[in-house]
C-alpha cells in the first residue's frame, strides 16, 4: 500500500470502528484488551491519534519529551464515538497537508512522516476488531490490508521494546521462525540471534525453524495476540517450543 492508501484506510477504519460503538454499551468488557470497556478503548484510540496528529504536524526530529496533548474529551462516554469521528478529520486535514516521504524521528524502523501514518492505521484497525469482537460480531479485514499489517508488525517489532517489554527475551541462536499468508503472497521469516531479532530479508525459500501458516487476516490478529494460535484457523508446524516463545512474548 502506498502512504495515500494508509490514510484512506485511517479514515475508513476510524469509520468502521464508530459505527460499531456508537450505540453500544461503554461499559462493556473488550476481551481483546483485558480491564478495558469500549470507552477506555474508543478514548485510547481517539487519544493515540491526537498524538500521532501533533507529532505529524510538527515533523518531529527527535524523540518527544511528552505526551501531553489536548485531548478535548467529552465528559460522557457515550458522546465518545462522535470525538474519535473528529479525530479522524483532524488526520485527514494533516495528512493532506505532509508529506510521506519527509524525515521524521519515529520509534520504528521507517524514519519518514508515512511511519505514523501507517502505524495509526494498524492501531486503528486492530482496536475496530477488538470492538466488533466484544459486540459479538466477526471482524473482517481484506486481506491484502492484513498483509500489510503483517509486515508492519514483523518490521517494527525490534524496535518496541520499550512498551512491548517481552521483546527482550526473543533471542536465540540462530533460530528461525517463518509467518507464511495462505491466501495470496506474503511470506516473512524471522531470525532470531543471541543480540536480538529482526527480518532476515534474503530468507526466501530459506527453511524454518517454526512455520506459521493462516489466511492474511489471521495472520495479523495472531501476531496482536488477538487470535489464539493453537487455533484450527492457523497451521503450525517444526519447533512447538520456538512458535510458543515467539507469541509468548511479541504481541503488544
Amino acid at each position: 500500500m502506498t502512504p495515500l492508501d494508509h490514510g484512506t484506510a485511517v479514515a475508513a477504519e476510524t469509520a468502521r470502528l464508530v459505527a460499531a460503538v456508537r450505540h453500544a454499551d461503554p461499559a462493556l468488557p473488550v476481551p481483546g484488551c483485558p480491564g478495558w470497556t469500549l470507552a477506555d478503548l474508543v478514548r485510547h484510540t481517539g487519544s493515540v491519534q491526537r498524538w500521532f496528529t501533533v507529532l505529524l504536524r510538527q515533523r518531529i526530529q527527535e524523540p518527544p519529551r511528552s505526551r501531553d496533548v489536548d485531548l478535548r474529551l467529552p465528559e460522557r462516554p457515550e458522546d465518545y464515538p462522535g470525538w474519535l469521528a473528529e479525530a479522524a478529520e483532524q488526520a485527514a486535514s494533516t495528512f493532506a497537508q505532509t508529506d510521506p516521504d519527509g524525515p521524521m524521528w519515529a520509534w520504528g524502523a521507517d524514519q519518514h512522516a508515512r511511519f505514523w501514518v501507517r502505524r495509526m492505521l494498524f492501531e486503528t484497525l486492530v482496536h475496530r476488531a477488538d470492538a466488533e469482537t466484544a459486540l459479538g460480531l466477526t471482524p473482517v479485514i481484506e486481506p491484502a490490508l492484513a498483509a500489510d499489517g503483517v509486515d508492519e508488525f514483523l518490521t517494527n517489532l525490534p524496535s518496541a521494546a520499550s512498551f512491548a517489554p517481552g521483546t527482550t527475551a526473543l533471542r536465540g541462536e540462530d533460530r528461525t521462525i517463518r509467518f507464511t499468508r495462505t491466501d495470496g503472497d506474503g511470506d516473512w521469516l524471522v531470525r532470531l540471534r543471541p543480540d536480538g531479532f529482526g527480518l532476515d530479508p534474503a530468507g526466501a525459500g530459506t527453511t524454518a525453524d517454526a512455520t506459521v501458516r493462516a489466511g492474511a487476516a489471521d495472520l495479523l490478529l495472531a501476531l496482536y495476540g488477538r487470535l489464539d494460535p493453537g487455533s484450527d484457523r492457523v497451521e503450525l508446524s517444526g519447533d512447538e517450543e520456538l512458535s510458543a516463545h515467539w507469541f509468548a512474548n511479541s504481541a503488544f
